[in-house]
C-alpha cells in the first residue's frame, strides 16, 4: 500500500471532511490477487463492483447488494467470477447491468450459452449489457426469461459518463492493453449532512421529507419552491421554502472521487487519457504489476511498473495511491512495489511519463 499524500482520510473511511461519506471502497482481494474494487455505498444498500475477476473474498450478500458492474477487459483474472455473480442473482428479480469494452457483449453471450436453461423461464432476472465505444454506447438485454436470448436495446451517444445518478456518477477512459480496456472514475456528487442542531432549532422533525429534500439539493432544482418541511403536511404552515430548508439544515461538502485502472501499457496515449480520468482523485486504485527494473517485461505485458503507477498519480494530483494486481515474482519483496510508488508520491524518485 503506497504513502499517503498529505493529511488524507484511508481508503474506508467512513467520514470526510466532517460529512458521512457515501463511497466505501476496498479491493476485493489481496495486491497480488485478482483485481476487483468494491464499493458499498453508505446507507444506500447498494454497492458497485469494478471487475468479475475471483471474488470468493466477497459473501454473497454483499454481491447482492451490486446493481452495477464494470469490467476493464475479459481476460480471465478480470471475468471468471462473473459465474458465481449469474448464481447468486438468477432466481431473483433483479436486473444487473454490466458496463464493459467493445466485444463484452459477445463475451457475456459465450458465458450465457454454456448453461442449459429450460428449467429458468419464470425467472424474472436480467442482465442488461453497455458496450461502450469511443462514440457510442451499444446496449442489450439478457432475460432468463428468454433462455438468455441477446435481445438488442439499440445505441446512445458516449460523452464520457456511463452511469449518472442523483448521489454520484460513473466515469469510463478508453484505455490500451493491446485490446479496448476501460478505465473508471467514480464522482460523489456533492455529499449532504442534516445538521441536527438545527433541526431541532427550526422545530422540526426528522422523516422521509429530508431525504427528500436532499435529492432535490443534488439534482438542483430551484430554491424558490415551497417544499414539506415534516412527512404528513396538512396545510400551507408545513412548508418552507427549498433554498431557505437547505441553508439552514444541510451541511455541504464535495463529494469524493475515486479512480480505478488496470491492465493498461504505459504508452503516451494511455498516459494522458488516465491522467485527465483520475485528476484530483482522493483514492486511485492502480495495478502496479512489476518493479522498475523489469520495465521491459512490463512493455512487452502491457502493465505497469510500480514507478510508472507513481508517476501517473503524482502527475494527476491524486491524494492517495493504492496499488493492487502486483506479480507473483515478488512474494519475497514485501513491500518493494509500494516502496517504489511510494518514493514517485514524495519526491525521493523522479516521475517517469511516456514522452516527457
Amino acid at each position: 500500500m503506497a504513502p499517503l499524500l498529505g493529511r488524507q482520510p484511508r481508503a474506508g473511511d467512513d467520514t470526510f471532511a466532517g460529512v458521512t461519506a457515501l463511497l466505501l471502497p476496498r479491493l476485493v482481494n489481496p495486491p497480488d490477487g485478482d483485481p476487483g474494487l468494491y464499493v458499498s455505498l453508505a446507507h444506500e444498500g447498494s454497492a458497485l463492483l469494478f471487475d468479475l475477476g475471483d471474488n470468493q473474498l466477497l459473501a454473497p450478500r454483499e454481491i447482492l447488494r451490486v446493481g452495477h458492474v464494470f469490467v476493464s477487459h475479459t481476460h480471465v483474472d478480470h471475468f471468471i467470477g462473473f459465474d458465481r455473480v449469474l448464481r447468486l442473482f438468477l432466481a431473483r428479480e433483479r436486473v444487473l447491468t454490466l458496463y464493459g469494452p467493445q466485444g463484452i457483449a459477445r463475451h457475456v453471450e459465450a458465458k450465457l450459452s454454456g448453461y442449459t436453461w429450460n428449467l429458468s423461464r419464470d425467472y424474472p432476472f436480467a442482465i442488461e449489457v453497455r458496450e461502450i465505444g469511443p462514440v457510442v454506447v451499444t446496449r442489450a438485454r439478457f432475460a432468463a426469461s428468454t433462455g438468455f436470448r441477446l435481445e438488442p436495446l439499440g445505441t446512445l451517444p458516449f460523452d464520457g459518463i456511463v452511469l449518472d445518478q442523483p448521489t454520484l456518477c460513473v466515469e469510463a477512459a478508453q484505455l490500451d492493453h493491446g485490446i479496448p480496456c476501460l478505465g473508471f472514475a467514480v464522482q460523489e456528487k456533492a455529499r449532504l449532512h442534516v445538521r441536527p442542531e438545527a433541526l431541532a432549532a427550526e422545530g422540526l422533525t426528522p422523516g422521509r421529507w429530508l431525504t427528500q429534500l436532499k435529492r432535490d439539493v443534488r439534482a438542483g432544482l430551484p430554491d424558490d419552491a415551497l417544499v414539506p418541511a415534516n412527512d404528513a403536511p396538512s396545510d400551507r404552515a408545513a412548508y418552507r421554502l427549498r433554498g431557505e430548508l437547505r441553508a439552514r439544515l444541510l451541511l455541504e461538502a464535495p463529494g469524493q472521487r475515486l479512480a480505478y485502472v488496470t491492465d493498461v501499457a504505459f504508452t503516451a496515449e494511455n498516459a494522458r487519457r488516465i491522467v485527465a480520468l483520475v485528476r484530483g482523485a482522493d483514492i486511485f486504485f492502480c495495478e502496479a504489476v512489476f518493479l522498475d527494473i523489469d520495465r521491459a517485461q512490463a512493455a512487452r505485458r502491457a502493465h505497469l511498473t510500480a514507478r510508472q503507477a507513481g508517476s501517473l498519480a503524482r502527475c494527476a494530483g491524486v491524494r492517495r495511491l493504492e496499488i493492487f494486481h502486483a506479480s507473483p515474482r515478488y512474494a519475497t519483496q514485501p513491500g518493494a512495489l509500494a516502496a517504489e510508488a511510494g518514493a514517485v508520491l514524495q519526491g525521493a524518485l523522479a516521475p517517469d511519463l511516456p514522452g516527457a
